[in-house]
């Protein structure tokens, strides 16, 4: 497994393929660039193969916060997440801020991960 930290070389198409084996929809390709390019983007490969992404938008000082944390459902439970996670941290500029799916709390503190603040949702009209 090869593991890349702030991927500048993620290409979109590439990135869309992946989401879109875990999260299908219709995503637009520039607007996707556009969000690629605003975060740090910690990538593993398999070979070629784009298995698991971790993106960090922070503004460098005050707050941090994962957008998207997705492993390949085949590549699920073989340490590539926590590996994703693990690189995060070491590299994030803050501390880092982030709501989780609901059923993977345990493996988020299994990674040292900190319960705090409850999430909420403000949906764009």
């Amino acid at each position: 497994m090869e593991y890349k930290i702030d991927d500048k070389a993620l290409n979109v198409s590439v990135f869309l393929a992946f989401v879109n084996q875990v999260w299908p929809g219709d995503y637009d390709i520039e607007k996707t660039r556009k969000a690629l390019s605003k975060t740090l983007n910690i990538t593993a490969y398999d070979g070629k193969r784009l298995v698991g992404c971790l993106r960090i938008l922070s503004d460098g000082y005050f707050f941090g916060t994962i957008t998207e944390f997705l492993v390949l459902p085949e590549y699920q439970k073989q340490g590539i997440g926590s590996q994703l996670l693990q690189l995060a941290q070491e590299n994030a500029p803050t501390m880092l801020y982030f709501g989780s799916q609901p059923g993977m709390e345990a493996f988020y503190e299994k990674n040292g991960c900190q319960k705090s603040l409850q999430s909420y949702v403000i949906e764009k009209k």
